[in-house]
């Protein structure tokens, strides 16, 4: 399942990419590039313009009514049945690459020396050179995730 999103929704399209699903964004685009981007890669356009979700193909789009970003994961999830465990944390949330293990000694000099000394797995982005670790947003996010689950 791959997805791409308008402007609108920035958030959603970070919390897609926490969840692991391919999610497309850039701000910039215009609604032409959201249809040739979906089309050509055969991607869902998710969009709060009503106007713009009309004139695409009902198959490939979906509106989303919710304000809220938790409500629009919790209705997307449901409307595609996503799997909201298994893929978290495998890619990178700025630039949707899939992310990797990397290990400890090559990000000596890349993350703050707490981290090193306290963190025993690093992931690295190979497309933006972003490195993540397990901290105490996983955590958070995983509460998250579980709370819009038992709703």
């Amino acid at each position: 399942m791959k997805f791409i999103v308008d402007v609108m929704l920035g958030k959603l399209a970070k919390w897609l990419r926490i969840l692991g699903y391919d999610t497309v964004y850039d701000n910039q685009f215009s609604d032409e590039d959201l249809f040739f981007k979906a089309h050509q890669e055969k991607r869902i356009l998710l969009t709060r313009d009503k106007e713009l979700s009309q004139r695409m193909n009902p198959q490939y789009t979906f509106f989303v009514t919710e304000l809220l970003v938790q409500e629009q994961v919790k209705h997307v999830a449901a409307k595609f049945n996503l799997n909201t465990k298994d893929f978290i944390f495998t890619r990178c949330i700025l630039c949707n690459s899939p992310i990797s293990t990397i290990s400890k000694q090559e990000v000596f000099s890349k993350v703050p020396e707490y981290v090193f000394r306290t963190t025993g797995q690093f992931y690295y982005c190979p497309s933006c050179d972003k490195i993540y670790w397990p901290g105490t947003h996983i955590k958070q996010v995983r509460e998250i995730l579980k709370s819009l689950s038992e709703e």
